[in-house]
């Protein structure tokens, strides 16, 4: 009732500060549209990504604004009868002015025909990056990656993508990070995913890259964001055409390592639009190498085994979505969206495991992590006022989750046959309102309400004659009902001097009722109820028009979702067992960060600093275990999720891109940062990470554009072991190169990538250790690939830019800890990779 009371509340607010400040007004409804085409006077080719600014007569801040499509074209919808100014700007050129452009109501529409501009690259008005659509931009409140100006990125999935994006590092089994964080959030469309929730490293594997237009890295999120992910928020931005008429395009790769394919339909009439999306992904089998040694020796147990294993693992997914949208008129829209997805792979692992503990193993597990859909359907209503809006906003994600594995064993170990099934519905209400003020303030203000419901049955088979059989005591069902219910409000203040202040405060109410079952455990049952109030700061200064500063404070938290919670030992891997904690209290953390951003010429700089204050600090806990079986003894590690007590962090990040030569582009990244881990209680025990210790990853590429529409391109990463209280995580580092030729005024395209060309394998090692025990791993999995890629795009139609000032609409649940298994789907129990 008091989250009902909570929504009620801000609807009332946003009603009532709207009739105080007295907006709306009488006036002509009729709008029109302003358009032209843009181009370069000396060589008659069209400027494409140039930003055009629409300015009233005498105004000094724009009122609109698009950026120009490949053809140069560029429309401004939604115009009111009266005079303009518009500008255009591009890196390389002077800003072209045109004033006493004029719509009437008898003629609202107004084209502009050609409109030129001579280059000049010793005096630019003003340089904007966004100006030239560049692979990477840095915005007020997040930095934006160019996915489809990647030249490698064509025939690879979203974890090739996320791999290059500044901040965010992506591990051999596709866990994603942000600033060696992984605690961070991944929407899709602004949208969370019931798919990721289930298994995130899945569904980035398994979207193709040709699907993706851009990647946005918040790293400072503001109060109108979900309170949860620590590191920030990561948003992948789907291709969708706004434009008049029909267009689509073909495009995929097939490589020695993995296969893609992806079509895209777009329909665009009058008021109407409608876009179709369908991709798939799809893996060569690969036999990956494995070895782990596990030495316990402490008062009541001195043993040595160690396993050596192949496993060999193939892939495939689908994705896609339908979209539509219908515009009543200039102040009211109503869009819906589904999105579907399916993941599938297949595993046969074998090890022999020598030492104390001697036997063979064979585990076969058919797996579909994820498979589901998301629907969203979302209305905006526009006030007269300009950028007054009302959107609400509703999405239902479903997904399901199933996992078979048999295991079979010479000695030692019970074979074992398990069946899980799990399904996740999440439910979402969200109202947001926006109410431009005056000049100087703009208020924004919103509430939403979350319903999550997860069901996960384990149903374990045990040995029965030359069968199995249903073993009622070890089989399990969990059910986990989450709600949260939020308020928010953003205050944007621009003052004089080129300053501005973005104020804000969130409040979040969480609800958690587990209800694990089992024949032979006692009742588990668990609720957790807390309070989270979230506030943000961000105080920005524009030094000169190439220049801005910014310090930016911020709360997050992080939620423990249902891996870390369920009480049931998973124990698809034998030697290394997994246990869930329903005690465990959301991760707190607080960050401040100080960011400077420059532009020189066509170069840009960014560089940032940052603390980061940790509380309640989750990481699993491996404790040696010895298990007697009659004549047999078994020995392994169970890991369990605790909140080990406290961290500090200090970092830094370092964004550069030059281009020395017309023809040539450099750019690369840095970010380092700290981990010193402060235990408490007994978890300090369990340290053996003493020190402060430095980790760290980078990027860089080169970019060469060649006559006739040659693209050449090469680029390197890596980042360092990650640590825990325990011990070190593989470290990662991936060379690749390709070149694209552009065909038919770039209508086909062809290309061809390698990557890690001079190396079959790459190896990944980790180390855990406490007082008793120590644990060494190593996996080896094939890398090397080569690939041919091909695009093909269709239609001939006139582009219909989206207002680049315009913001994302619809639920944008950016809560929930995503790199585990949200519905009990799980991955294979053994062995993994690409």
């Amino acid at each position: 009732m008091k989250r009902i009371i909570l929504l009620i509340t801000i609807l009332c607010s946003v009603i009532s500060a709207r009739a105080q400040f007295g907006v709306g007004g009488g006036g002509s409804t009729i709008v029109g549209k302003i358009s032209g085409t843009v181009s370069d006077s000396l060589t008659k080719k069209p400027l494409d990504y140039g930003t055009v600014s629409l300015f009233r007569a005498t105004g000094k801040s724009p009122i609109t604004g698009v950026l120009t499509d490949d053809k140069g074209n560029f429309k401004l919808d939604n115009i009111h009868p009266g005079v303009y100014r518009l500008e255009i700007t591009f890196v390389g050129y002077p800003t072209k002015v045109i004033n006493n452009v004029e719509t009437t109501l008898s003629k609202p529409d107004k084209n502009l025909g050609g409109l030129v501009i001579a280059p000049n690259s010793k005096a630019l008005k003003e340089v904007t990056i966004t100006g030239t659509a560049p692979l990477i931009e840095n915005r007020i409140d997040k930095l934006v990656y160019n996915a489809e100006k990647d030249v490698i990125a064509a025939g690879g999935s979203a974890t090739d993508i996320l791999q290059k994006v500044p901040l965010v590092n992506v591990d051999i089994n596709g866990n994603v990070s942000l600033r060696g964080d992984a605690n961070v959030r991944v929407l899709i469309n602004g949208r969370p995913s019931g798919a990721t929730s289930a298994s995130l490293a899945d569904v980035l594997k398994g979207i193709p890259a040709d699907q993706i237009k851009t990647v946005e890295v918040i790293t400072s999120p503001s109060a109108k964001y979900d309170a949860e992910g620590s590191a920030g928020i990561i948003n992948i931005i789907t291709k969708q055409k706004n434009i008049s008429g029909i267009s689509g395009g073909i495009s995929g790769g097939v490589g020695t390592r993995q296969n893609n394919g992806n079509f895209n339909l777009n329909y665009n009439k009058n008021r109407f639009n409608l876009t179709v999306n369908v991709g798939g992904n799809a893996s060569w089998p690969q036999t990956s190498n494995t070895y782990q040694a596990t030495t316990i020796n402490n008062a009541t147990t001195n043993s040595f085994t160690e396993s050596n294993g192949t496993s060999r693992i193939s892939r495939h997914a689908v994705t896609g979505s339908v979209s539509a949208g219908y515009e009543f008129n200039a102040y009211n829209s109503l869009n819906s969206s589904v999105r579907f997805n399916q993941i599938k792979f297949n595993t046969n692992s074998n090890s022999v495991t020598t030492g104390d503990d001697v036997y063979n193993s064979n585990t076969i597990a058919h797996a579909i992590p994820a498979s589901g859909f998301d629907w969203n359907v979302d209305y905006v209503h526009k006030f007269k006022k300009e950028g007054e809006e009302l959107d609400f906003s509703t999405q239902w994600s479903h997904n399901i989750g199933t996992t078979d594995y048999t295991s079979i064993y010479s000695a030692v170990n019970p074979n074992q046959k398990s069946n899980i099934d799990g399904t996740n519905n999440e439910y979402t209400l969200q109202a947001d309102y926006v109410l431009p003020i005056n000049t100087t303030f703009k208020l924004e203000s919103g509430a939403k309400y979350i319903i999550r419901r997860i069901n996960t049955t384990n149903d374990i088979f045990s040995p029965s004659g030359t069968d199995f059989a249903f073993n009622d005591a070890l089989s399990s069902t969990y059910g986990y009902n989450q709600n949260v219910g939020a308020a928010y409000s953003v205050l944007t203040i621009n003052l004089p001097k080129n300053f501005s202040i973005l104020a804000g405060l969130r409040d979040e109410y969480t609800t958690i009722d587990g209800n694990p079952q089992s024949a032979t455990q006692q009742n588990l049952s668990f609720t957790q109820n807390y309070n989270t109030l979230v506030p943000s700061l961000t105080l920005q200064k524009k030094l000169t028009p190439t220049q801005t500063i910014k310090l930016a404070y911020s709360k997050r938290i992080t939620r423990p979702s249902l891996q870390y919670l369920n009480p049931y030992v998973d124990a698809s891997n034998v030697t290394a067992q997994k246990v869930g904690n329903p005690t465990l209290s959301p991760e707190v953390s607080q960050t401040v960060e100080l960011g400077y951003n420059t532009f020189i010429g066509s170069s840009v700089i960014n560089l940032s600093v940052y603390y980061k204050h940790t509380d309640n600090l989750i990481e699993g806990i491996a404790k040696p275990q010895t298990l007697i079986r009659g004549t047999d003894t078994t020995h392994y590690t169970l890991t369990t999720f605790q909140n080990i007590g406290s961290n500090n962090s200090f970092g830094g990040s370092f964004f550069g891109s030059i281009t020395p030569f017309k023809i040539l582009t450099i750019q690369g990244s840095i970010n380092a940062y700290t981990y010193k881990p402060d235990p408490t209680g007994l978890f300090s025990n369990s340290q053996t990470q003493n020190g402060t210790y430095i980790q760290y990853g980078g990027f860089m590429r080169a970019t060469l554009t060649l006559p006739s529409d040659f693209i050449v391109e090469s680029f390197a990463f890596g980042s360092s072991a990650r640590r825990t209280i325990q011990g070190t995580n593989p470290a990662f580092s991936i060379f690749g190169m390709g070149f694209k030729k552009q065909f038919d005024n770039k209508k086909y395209a062809l290309g061809l990538n390698a990557i890690q060309p001079f190396s079959t394998y790459k190896n990944f090692n980790s180390n855990i250790s406490s007082p008793g025990f120590n644990q060494v791993s190593r996996f080896q999995l094939p890398f090397r690939s080569f690939g041919l890629t091909f695009a093909y795009n269709f239609g001939k139609l006139s582009f219909k830019p989206v207002n680049p000032l315009e913001k994302k609409k619809g639920v944008n649940n950016d809560d929930l800890k995503q790199d585990d298994n949200g519905v009990g789907g799980g991955g294979p129990p053994a062995g993994g990779g690409r």
